[in-house]
């Protein structure tokens, strides 16, 4: 097929890229920058902003299905910022994808488009989206995830959402790298009593999982417009995994501790005195990261296996193993 990868050049895109080329696809990516390993793998280029329509449009031209993976992460910034590239990119893409008659769209969603700071145990893709945000980037995401799903098609225009939780894997430049940055400057705590799970991914798990989805997007399929979380199908203890990292380079475990309810107010604090300077920077901590860090996150993926056929084909242990030997 001709695929359309969005974020080509990013983390998770160029493992999509990888694999669809590998299987004899023929590929184009859109990013802001262009990447020498995209061009050896013979990929056509474009480069450009999601948020500008016309490039989009150009992007969309002879393909038949988006891999749609651009996004801005983070939890602290502008509404502007967030909405603009998430959620008003992701219509930009859905205008294009029917102007140029593709058929196929596959969105790389996020679990957090559902987090309301509690603790989720085992949930499923029936649980609510929430009625209050922490920060911009999950609602920016939720409300793309849903025009995406609603713009499904029987006929014309099949979409799906993939949510894969906390990717890790070689090439990361934003988890494990911030991750290890912050264990060097000793600003690590366990928030919370260290014992709470947590759902994560292999990075070329997640890969596999969208072209599953998109081999089986296909008319009068259960796939069809709709969501599903993709995990490596065991949780882990939040703690144990990130020292496990930490001691895996040469770092020293993380040891000391704050409650969550003190994490909660200090990033409460933090955030509104960053607003009131008026301050870019992200704060160390805020309301959002002490609850992702304290609380179990942890989700199902019978859906997935069920409807695509998904299984982590890479396991924790392999996937940690080829995570410190990059490193």
């Amino acid at each position: 097929m001709n695929a359309l990868v969005t974020g080509g050049g990013g983390f998770l895109g160029q493992y999509i890229v990888e694999q669809l080329v590998a299987r004899g696809d023929s590929v184009r990516s859109i990013s802001r920058n262009r990447y020498p390993q995209l061009t050896q793998l013979g990929v056509e280029q474009i480069s450009g902003d999601i948020q500008d329509p016309m490039i989009v449009h150009q992007a969309c031209q002879g393909i038949d299905t988006v891999f749609h993976t651009a996004a801005i992460a983070g939890i602290w910034g502008s509404w502007q910022k967030y909405y603009g590239v998430n959620t008003l990119g992701t219509r930009n893409v859905l205008e294009a994808c029917r102007k140029n008659k593709v058929f196929k769209l596959v969105y790389c969603s996020s679990p957090s488009v559902i987090f309301d700071a509690s603790n989720q145990e085992g949930l499923d893709e029936t649980a609510a989206y929430p009625t209050r945000w922490l920060c911009h980037y999950p609602r920016s995401k939720a409300l793309a995830e849903q025009e995406v799903l609603s713009a499904n098609d029987s006929h014309s225009f099949l979409t799906c959402a993939l949510r894969p939780h906390l990717i890790w894997g070689p090439r990361d430049q934003h988890l494990i790298p911030r991750l290890i940055d912050s264990a060097k400057k000793g600003r690590l705590r366990i928030v919370g009593d260290g014992n709470n799970l947590v759902d994560n991914v292999y990075v070329e798990n997640a890969a596999q999982a969208h072209l599953n989805a998109s081999d089986h997007l296909t008319p009068g399929s259960p796939v069809c417009g709709q969501a599903y979380f993709i995990t490596q199908g065991k949780p882990v203890n939040c703690w144990a995994w990130i020292n496990e990292i930490l001691t895996g380079t040469g770092l020293k475990p993380v040891e000391k501790k704050i409650g969550f309810s003190s994490a909660w107010s200090v990033g409460w604090a933090m955030e509104t005195v960053y607003r009131l300077l008026g301050r870019s920077a992200e704060p160390s901590m805020t309301r959002f990261l002490a609850a992702q860090l304290a609380q179990h996150h942890y989700y199902q993926i019978d859906k997935a296996r069920r409807d695509f056929g998904y299984e982590p084909t890479v396991s924790h242990k392999l996937g940690m193993a080829r995570l410190l030997d990059s490193l």
